[in-house]
């Protein structure tokens, strides 16, 4: 045999076997390795709702918030007082707009105990299905289509602190967020976009920034269609609980009161952050002031990410962030919006901006729970020291570090004007970066 002709013979033997190592692989990854995955995410999926259940058992939840729920539902079906009742040990009344009421009658279908029961299921439907967006909206293809993926991130993100006070409440976040992530992720073009939106804004209203979002953005349309969405709900609350609409509308939106105490530890808004700091249950003026500057500031970051990098995807989160820092009150379930931010960082890891270790830390500061730490008993949340102070606020002091950083990063990148509806893969951000010198 020539040389050349062993040389032929050895190429052809490589290319055979690097072509029997790649089907093996595809049959093992479709036969083997996606069933056991799937098995395996399963597997923890049921040992996560397992422990849930457990830590019932030994201490109950209260799931107050679906008190409230059934009770407003119940209001709006037989005529009632929406806003005149107090439910629960803990004398909770109905903070919503009627339209919610409305959307809550089914929940009076059913026994307290089978409400809590289907309550949770549905919320952990909705937080696969955020789970789901969030790596479609951040671009991890393989993630937001693989099951396993889906399941095991659900078994794990069940016990982001947010996410878990959500079950423990029997709260509307994980919808409310799908909502929004699910409208405002589709491209600009798509049908009735930011109706989905308005209906959000109409069953709490803090989503309401999300319509100034595409204001400032360019997208009028969406804009005015998410006004039509919100202007919806309004006018169905109007023609069912006119009385209740018109008493919602003029007095009860304005008594942030009837929601709770600013200052406790509950809160993780600016509010609460400065009435703790002050050791001030009403920081008034100096709260508004910050609140004003914040909402200015997180927009115009918002505008830019989404001008200059083309990121819709941060630029909703960004907007989030900011209405969860500026409403006077967001309880710490409020934040689920940490699972699109966790998504959002693990496509960006190799970003030169974005190290791989920062998607570790910041799902630590969303699982350590540092604010139940401290004294919180009575008014002790008023009486903290200073060394206290950034355990007791973890989440308005994230979203204020996430503000500044992105700001610092947009105005250090080249512009780039965004192209409407897209997102940019992880790869092309990085190059991006890379050419901007960010670090």
């Amino acid at each position: 045999m020539s040389a050349a002709d062993g040389a032929g013979f050895r190429t052809w033997r490589r290319t055979v076997r690097r072509t029997l190592k790649r089907t093996w692989r595809r049959t093992w990854a479709r036969g083997v390795a996606r069933p056991r995955r799937l098995a395996l995410a399963a597997a923890l999926l049921a040992v996560s709702f397992a422990g849930l259940w457990t830590l019932y058992e030994l201490v109950p939840l209260p799931m107050s918030d679906i008190v409230v729920y059934r009770a407003e539902g119940e209001a709006a079906a037989t005529g009632g007082d929406l806003y005149g009742f107090t439910v629960t040990k803990w004398h909770l009344p109905a903070t919503y707009p009627p339209f919610a009421a409305l959307l809550f009658i089914p929940t009076t279908w059913l026994s307290l105990s089978t409400l809590k029961v289907v309550c949770v299921l549905v919320n952990a439907a909705l937080l696969a299905l955020l789970i789901h967006l969030s790596c479609k909206a951040a671009r991890l293809r393989h993630a937001a289509g693989a099951v396993p993926a889906v399941l095991a991130a659900t078994a794990l993100g069940l016990w982001l602190e947010p996410v878990f006070q959500t079950f423990v409440f029997g709260q509307v976040n994980l919808a409310l967020a799908c909502l929004v992530l699910w409208d405002l992720s589709r491209p600009d073009g798509a049908r009735f976009k930011g109706f989905a939106t308005g209906i959000a804004a109409g069953i709490k209203l803090t989503p309401a920034l999300f319509a100034l979002y595409l204001l400032i953005t360019g997208r009028v349309k969406a804009a005015a269609t998410a006004l039509a969405g919100f202007t919806v709900s309004v006018l169905l609350g109007l023609l069912f609980l006119p009385g209740a609409s018109v008493e919602f509308w003029t007095r009860r939106m304005f008594e942030t009161g009837r929601v709770g105490k600013a200052w406790i530890v509950d809160n993780q808004s600016l509010q609460g952050l400065i009435a703790r700091l002050l050791h001030d249950p009403e920081p008034g003026m100096l709260w508004a002031v910050a609140a004003l500057l914040t909402g200015a500031a997180g927009l115009a970051v918002a505008r830019r990410v989404y001008l200059r990098r083309g990121l819709d995807a941060w630029g909703v989160l960004v907007t989030a962030v900011t209405a969860l820092l500026v409403s006077p009150i967001s309880w710490s379930h409020h934040w689920v919006w940490c699972i699109p931010l966790l998504a959002l960082l693990a496509a960006h890891a190799r970003d030169v901006l974005w190290r791989r270790a920062l998607p570790a830390a910041i799902t630590l500061a969303f699982t350590a729970r540092t604010l139940w730490i401290v004294p919180h008993a009575g008014d002790l949340d008023l009486h903290l020291p200073w060394w206290q102070q950034p355990l007791a606020s973890p989440y308005p002091l994230l979203g204020l570090a996430l503000l500044a950083t992105l700001a610092w990063w947009t105005r250090h990148a080249p512009a780039r004007p965004a192209e409407p509806g897209r997102i940019p893969p992880p790869r092309a951000a990085e190059r991006l970066g890379t050419r901007a010198g960010t670090g």
